[in-house]
């Protein structure tokens, strides 16, 4: 017989532990545990039983599994956060006792960390990484079109813009952009990058208050890493690329407001060239800060980080003081180090080496050197040259026509870099975003002399032209955006809904038969409201003509003697009876109903019931073109019925699916119903969404007609 188990010793009070448990375990502050948690990407659990899991307290509390607080307590960050903590009470006491000195030596050599390490334990490989950094790339955009304010340095800041410009420039270069989408929360962009769809928003470069009720501590925290992460990311990016990273800046052209042209792409040196030595090349690049460095410098940073510590960046002690990070210098380190990736399979027998240049083996490194094939959209925008005037966004614009394969230009108001000015004959389009002249239309060409053929074959379209051209996959006709006119509808390229979900630029299946359906149904409304209108006037016409013969008998006139005897003596004229009363009939009317029902009484694929019916029809006198209408609607009328018929025969399985849906337990079958009472809400919402667009196709047809 086993032993009893005692409480508290297995199960949920066991695997999870509460926040305020595990501070006190990790002896930090509340700050520095959430630092820790965001950087280590540890977030609170739900346990299958709070109250057991709280050792029978059911207060709400947030858990979290022991083992990553134990993995936490061996963290080289945290000893790097008590570190700060001893040194912050030492510069606190020599700062007190004005030991300026002191409190020098103690301010250089405060402790820092680095988080390499948590970079490549939470992303083991180079995939994993690129298909987590959507988050990172939209807290970058986002940072770098924020303003310096008291609790977000200036430094992050333009770390932020920096690599949010790396990103645009790679993604320009590779013309690795699929779908762009222009939404009110801000531009939505999707890329393929190393295989793995990269979807991520920018907002729009408006200025931007800065909320107070924003704990600005999680996000530089976020932002920390991020900024790490990204850094690894576009260094491998850049070196399969065969690129310089980080690329060169001008900074003149920085300072100019140049934006993504102030940086250029340097095709990286050959290491297996002879003329190449890492150590002793004059060439110097000049990093994203702008500073110059050669080879030399990149071998000395290389050495001396294999003899430091892991330390990097440092925490603040206060909110006003961020955390100070040094990012810049990792990216040498992985390639110094050998491939760890390259795996040459082997038999177990075999005791010579292979050589892997003359191996046949595919290995890991050389499926990541294969060309990739690019999208056929990739050069779109090729053939043309495009200008942006001054009111349109230059800084969307330019980033998406350039990653497909366009030429742009712009005013110098709008920025330095452009490459030809407004006068260029090569332009072909120019994006424009402002109204009509009053009481004119077309462009206003403002100057004197008369204007060259190649001015008045430009195109001038609005912005969005641009990006519906994209999701198109072509480019579109550029009259519907014209200046000053009404655009069409901006739909999202991104299916959110999933397979099944209504998608607008999808054709509707049986929509001119639907159409043809609600048309014969308005004709035949109208037709009984006429014949109802008919029958109501000739009940009117009767009662006035019985009025009048009530009115003449009504009339007495006095007879004379002789005339009342012989009429006496007469014998009365028979009277008819009201039922034997003759109404001449109306051939027409009846003669097409009679027809219409003729053929709705016969199936109408049948070709010898439609010859009976039209030998009938010529024989009553109908018109061929009523003949033809009552064919067409008995048509439509057996192709609604079979449908439905189709839709009644297929309901057959609900039986069924009722009986496998009891031998579920209790839970399942409520997941099941709430799965199935959301796919009858999307349903519904399709069927709508599409009667409101087949009743736009509906007046759209009949406005045209008009």
């Amino acid at each position: 017989m086993g032993k009893l188990i005692k409480k508290g010793k297995q199960g949920p009070s066991k695997n999870y532990i509460t926040r305020k448990k595990a501070i006190r375990k990790l002896q930090l502050t509340l700050n520095d545990f959430r630092r820790l948690c965001i950087l280590k990407g540890i977030v609170p659990r739900e346990p299958p039983s709070r109250k057991k899991a709280n050792h029978g307290n059911s207060k709400a509390t947030s858990f979290y599994y022991i083992k990553d607080i134990n993995f936490l307590a061996h963290e080289p960050v945290l000893q790097k956060l008590r570190q700060h903590k001893t040194f912050m009470k030492k510069l606190t006491k020599a700062l007190g006792r004005s030991e300026w000195g002191r409190a020098k030596g103690l301010e250089e050599n405060r402790p820092v960390y680095k988080l390499d390490h948590i970079v490549k334990e939470r992303y083991p490989t180079f995939i994993d990484a690129v298909r987590d950094i959507d988050d990172a790339l939209c807290l970058v955009f986002l940072g770098a079109n924020l303003t310096s304010h008291e609790y977000i340095p200036k430094e992050g800041l333009e770390d932020c813009a920096h690599l949010a410009a790396e990103w645009q420039l790679f993604i320009m270069h590779t013309k690795a952009l699929r779908k762009v989408f222009l939404s009110i929360k801000g531009i939505y962009y999707q890329a393929e990058v190393a295989g793995q769809t990269i979807t991520w928003v920018v907002p729009y470069q408006f200025t931007q208050k800065i909320p107070i009720d924003v704990d600005w501590r999680v996000m530089l925290t976020f932002l920390e890493f991020y900024k790490t992460l990204l850094g690894f990311v576009f260094y491998k990016l850049y070196t399969d690329a065969a690129l310089v990273y980080p690329p060169p800046l001008d900074i003149k052209k920085d300072e100019a407001a140049g934006g993504v042209d102030a940086y250029s792409l340097e095709s990286a040196p050959d290491p297996n060239n002879a003329a190449y030595d890492g150590v002793t090349t004059a060439k110097k690049v000049s990093n994203a800060r702008g500073r110059i460095i050669s080879g030399k410098d990149v071998n000395k940073t290389i050495k001396a980080l294999g003899a430091e510590e892991e330390i990097e960046a440092g925490p603040t002690h206060d909110t006003a003081e961020p955390l100070a990070t040094a990012t810049a210098i990792t990216a040498p380190d992985d390639a110094a180090l050998p491939s760890t990736e390259e795996f040459i399979a082997q038999p177990s027998s075999s005791k010579t080496p292979i050589d892997p240049k003359e191996s046949n083996l595919v290995t890991l490194h050389t499926l990541s050197h294969l060309p990739t094939s690019q999208s056929t959209t990739a050069n779109l925008f090729a053939p043309y040259t495009i200008y942006i005037s001054r009111e349109s966004p230059r800084h969307i614009l330019e980033f998406i026509i350039r990653s497909f394969g366009g030429k742009v230009g712009w005013p110098a108001t709008a920025g330095s870099g452009s490459p030809f000015d407004e006068d260029d004959e090569s332009i072909t389009h120019v994006v424009i975003d402002r109204p009509l002249v009053v009481g004119g239309e077309g462009v206003v060409v403002v100057g004197t002399g008369a204007v060259s053929d190649a001015k008045r074959r430009r195109k001038y379209v609005q912005p969005q032209w641009v990006v519906d051209s994209i999701n198109a996959g072509k480019v579109l006709v550029e009259e519907p955006y014209g200046r000053g006119k009404i655009l069409p509808p901006h739909l999202s390229p991104f299916n959110a809904e999933g397979e099944g979900a209504y998608d607008p630029l999808a054709a509707l299946p049986h929509l001119e038969e639907t159409l043809e359906e609600q048309t014969a149904a308005d004709e035949d409304e109208m037709e009984s409201i006429n014949e109802e209108d008919g029958s109501e006037e000739d009940g009117d016409n009767d009662e006035e003509e019985e009025m009048e013969e009530d009115e003449e008998e009504d009339v007495v006139v006095e007879p004379s003697s002789t005339a009342k005897a012989s009429r006496e003596a007469a014998p009365p004229p028979p009277t008819p009876a009201p039922s034997q009363k003759i109404t001449a009939p109306k051939p027409s009317k009846v003669d097409k109903k009679a027809t219409k029902i003729q053929i709705d009484a016969k199936h109408a694929a049948d070709e010898d019931a439609i010859r009976k019916a039209e030998l009938e029809a010529e024989r009553l006198g109908v018109e061929p073109a009523e003949f033809d209408d009552a064919v067409k609607k008995a048509t439509l009328k057996s192709k609604k019925a079979q449908r439905q018929e189709a839709a009644a025969v297929g309901g057959t399985g609900a039986s069924e699916e009722n009986m496998a849906k009891m031998l579920l337990n209790n839970k399942k079958r409520k997941l099941y119903s709430r799965m199935k009472t959301v796919q009858a809400r999307k349903g519904s919402e399709k069927q709508l969404l599409e009667q409101k667009k087949i009743a736009l196709v509906k007046e759209q047809r009949k406005d045209a007609r008009a």
